[in-house]
């Protein structure tokens, strides 16, 4: 019985490796903070940049540049491409231009990419361009691919375990010469 207390008492006394018991303890809660706050930065890079190029691609309706040149939802893809093609699968970005009376009519919402777990075809979206003096909306949407963190964080809100961005722009079209 005497040997067995010296025992625990020098087990409670020793201090060698405490260090690495310690990190051992603390590592995986600090890793999974750090992946957590880098994937969070990433995506709101990411969404900063969809917003610009929502904000780029509302200047060309706002200019009527779109509607003089009959530009189309794949047009506007291929015009702000250089702007996000280093994040973003230029392709997949949806565009969805709608055009309202006034400000208090137009609807910002999050566009629904998904209808009962099926995507919605970029085809399904809306695309009107409006005419000068009439209030326009332009989103961008993107299902931006997301793993899933350590310690079950995850940022997805999609059934394909991604995230939706959506860059928006809501404007009156200034008045312009038809062409």
């Amino acid at each position: 019985m005497l040997m067995l207390r010296d025992l625990v008492r020098r087990f409670c006394r020793a201090r060698h490796g405490a260090t690495a018991v310690e990190f051992a303890l603390v590592a995986p809660f600090f890793l999974a903070t750090l992946v957590a706050i880098l994937q969070v930065a990433v995506f709101l890079f990411a969404q900063q940049a969809l917003q610009n190029a929502a904000a780029q691609a509302g200047r060309y309706f706002m200019t009527g540049q779109a509607q003089n040149g009959s530009w189309t939802a794949s047009t506007i893809q291929t015009k702000i491409c250089p702007d996000i093609q280093a994040l973003f699968t230029c392709t997949q970005v949806d565009v969805i231009v709608q055009n309202y009376a006034s400000f208090a009519a137009a609807n910002t919402a999050t566009p629904q990419l998904y209808n009962n777990g099926q995507p919605i075809p970029q085809s399904s979206f809306p695309f009107n361009p409006g005419s000068p003096g009439e209030v326009m909306v332009v989103q961008l949407a993107y299902q931006w691919s997301v793993v899933g963190g350590p310690l079950g964080f995850l940022l997805a809100n999609l059934p394909n375990s991604a995230a939706e961005i959506v860059g928006v722009s809501a404007f009156r079209v200034e008045p312009y010469q038809a062409s």
